[in-house]
């Protein structure tokens, strides 16, 4: 028998209101993604703040290294025109 300290841990993501990102808020351990939904709507939205809830087992997150961050960003800064800064705006033209 699994103990609650063998249950996979979930990263939860809730959705404050539709049309807005989803936004990590915490984890918690559960056996089973729909236990994992429940428990977050418990601990996480107690007070109806939450429209969508997204559970996420932590051991299928990949993410990248902080050492990599050269190698993933450096290229972008060879395309000049990824850079608006060349760009003449007019004046007329507002919130750009």
């Amino acid at each position: 028998m699994m103990g609650k300290r063998d249950w996979p841990l979930w990263e939860i993501f809730i959705q404050p209101r539709a049309g807005l990102n989803h936004k990590h808020v915490g984890s918690l351990r559960a056996p089973d993604a729909e236990m994992a939904i429940g428990n977050a709507r418990d601990v996480y939205t107690r007070r109806g703040e939450g429209e969508s809830i997204w559970v996420v087992r932590s051991t299928d997150i990949h993410a990248s290294a902080p050492d990599d961050r050269g190698m993933l960003y450096d290229p972008s800064d060879d395309k000049i025109y990824r850079h608006p800064t060349f760009y003449d705006v007019p004046e007329d033209v507002e919130h750009m």
